[in-house]
């Protein structure tokens, strides 16, 4: 079961546009931002998807706009995944600030889940638009389930990390050439870079932030009281701390190194 995935794994490394299109194929949406999934809704309902009945639907709000009503959401998911015996921790307080690399990465890591209960097939018996009608507001039963998809496309315009709204798309006028004078060809393959860059900025930021992850990790491991005066740690912290980009702090580390060695020598000789 994948519940554990490493931060390296190929899940890791799967694009927005395929995940909105999970989203909207499976749940019968229209989300063209990652942003709009940060209510939690989105991911109760693919969990109640993957485990039909398994998720108190009627305690996921749809219409969740605030982050008290986001977090309340969150519970619902975590408290399934601990009966399902899922282990995943849910970061809530980074995932309702609408950022769209957190929440990305948290999406990929659902949907290698799911793909792994059920091998990649939508359950056919399964009727989204009827299971997001049980969802509340205010201790009520919503009305139109339409409101509910809506408010997921919506709540998070003017959260932290928000794209920009995306341009109204011009009218094509004879030949294929939109009032702004571009052919629809130039627009489509302009859109198609656009989708790419971001896709590769995502897949930068994923890449700094899991070595960064790695450095901090060292960091802290050297700060131990036990390790914190040895002559490997301080020289590890000489390149960890190094303030020049422009040249290499190795070479210092290993002097430092090589010193510290010959104090010892010279310290064990004179004991004896």
């Amino acid at each position: 079961m994948a519940s554990n995935i490493g931060m390296m794994d190929s899940a890791y490394f799967v694009g927005r546009n395929e995940i909105l299109t999970w989203i909207n194929n499976c749940l019968q949406l229209n989300l063209s931002r990652i942003e709009e999934a940060a209510s939690g809704a989105v991911q109760c309902q693919m969990i109640d998807m993957t485990y039909p009945g398994a998720v108190p639907m009627h305690k996921v709000n749809f219409d969740a706009k605030t982050e008290y009503d986001m977090i309340q959401n969150y519970k619902v998911l975590q408290d399934v995944f601990n009966k399902l015996k899922i282990e995943k921790h849910i970061e809530v307080n980074r995932l309702v600030k609408g950022r769209t690399l957190d929440n990305l990465e948290f999406l990929q890591w659902l949907k290698r889940y799911c793909d792994s209960v059920n091998g990649g097939i939508m359950n056919e018996n399964y009727n989204p638009v009827e299971r997001r009608c049980k969802g509340v507001k205010g201790g009520v039963v919503m009305k139109g389930c339409q409101k509910a998809a809506k408010s997921l496309q919506t709540h998070n315009i003017h959260s932290p990390g928000s794209c920009d709204p995306v341009e109204p798309r011009s009218k094509p006028g004879k030949n294929g050439v939109t009032s702004r004078g571009h052919s629809s060809g130039e627009i489509q393959a302009l859109s198609k870079e656009i989708t790419e860059l971001k896709l590769s900025v995502d897949l930068l930021e994923k890449e700094r932030d899991f070595y960064f992850a790695k450095l901090r990790d060292i960091e802290i491991f050297c700060q131990m009281p036990e390790l914190e005066e040895l002559p490997m740690a301080a020289a590890i912290k000489m390149i960890l701390y190094a303030a020049d980009a422009k040249e290499s702090a190795l070479a210092e580390a290993q002097e430092y190194i090589y010193q510290s060695k010959n104090t010892t020598n010279v310290e064990d000789e004179n004991e004896e």
